[in-house]
């Protein structure tokens, strides 16, 4: 019996579909992100401060001027001359907000690039080697661990007290890649197990390649993540410590150092314009990466919806 007109058809018709194209994971990840409204909306406006900083003095007034004392203008408030009113030394809130987040995102950065950098070296050495190198790396770690943050933090800013943001960022940095290392590592060690590092061992690839060429490609996703979350943990710390006096120097604007004019009183109870503004900024910016770090996570998860 020969086959009918329409089975003709059918049979062409399927000949002529194309295979549909798979996606990458990271293309994947990208469609679940920009579907995460909170967090798009957390970029965008996290965006907006960073663009707003980095163009701090053509909106302004240079640094230097937010470093002047003026007699004449104390405690004024927000009205058309001073948009956010000035504060107990008579320099502008608005000017100073924009040069001390400029200060703070730069510090919070640094920090962060560091702690990952060195939490990604040793984690992946340990993870990669095991053995007696990872006891060893993993015991160094646990001691590290072992200091008090802010107490050892307060107590070397003590001892340098002439030193400026370099040492802040230095000691910081020396003290907080601990649990990145630790994440790195068993990242890694479940990692190692896959089939295609195999084959790349068996060919004779070395170490060294066989970690940056294969193994970290792979968890670039959890360093990623692990990077937005303590970014906004850095800019806690910094606002901590120059709360507590032992951060930035005053001289230099940062969020942190706005901040802690709340700890007088009078500031406290009558001036609101002093400190509201930049710990509303903090605050939101704090909340902005930390929402992008949730959306960052949820598109990378394999087992969230797609």
């Amino acid at each position: 019996m020969e086959p009918t007109l329409s089975t003709h058809n059918k049979t062409a018709d399927i000949n002529h579909v194309k295979p549909r194209k798979s996606q990458s994971p990271w293309a994947i990840a990208r469609r679940r992100f920009l579907k995460n409204k909170i967090a798009m909306v957390s970029l965008i406006f996290f965006l907006t401060v960073v663009a707003l900083c980095a163009l701090a003095e053509p909106l302004t007034v240079p640094v230097e001027e937010t470093a002047k004392i003026k007699l004449t203008q104390i405690s004024k408030e927000p009205s058309s001359e001073f948009f956010l009113g000035t504060d107990k030394s008579g320099r502008e809130i608005w000017p100073r907000i924009l040069h001390g987040g400029q200060t703070s995102l730069k510090l919070a950065v640094s920090i962060t690039a560091l702690v990952v950098i060195t939490g990604t070296i040793v984690g992946s050495i340990s993870g990669y080697f095991g053995g007696f190198i990872d006891a060893a790396l993993m015991r160094f770690t646990d001691f590290v661990m072992t200091f008090p943050f802010i107490l050892l933090v307060i107590v070397i800013r003590s001892i340098f007290v002439e030193s400026g943001v370099g040492t802040l960022i230095l000691v910081i940095s020396l003290l907080g890649w601990t649990s990145t290392a630790r994440l790195i590592r068993s990242k890694v060690m479940a990692e190692k197990e896959n089939e295609y590092i195999l084959a790349a061992i068996s060919i004779g690839c070395n170490s060294f390649k066989v970690i940056v060429k294969h193994l970290l490609p792979n968890v670039l996703s959890t360093i990623i993540v692990q990077s937005t979350i303590l970014m906004a943990v850095m800019i806690v710390a910094e606002t901590g410590l120059s709360y507590l006096g032992f951060g930035v120097p005053m001289t230099i604007p940062t969020w942190g150092n706005m901040v802690q004019e709340a700890r007088s009183p009078d500031v406290l109870a009558n001036k609101w314009w002093i400190w509201i503004p930049p710990a509303t900024v903090l605050t939101l910016v704090i909340l902005s990466i930390n929402f992008i770090g949730e959306g960052l996570k949820d598109a990378f998860n394999p087992k969230s919806a797609k």
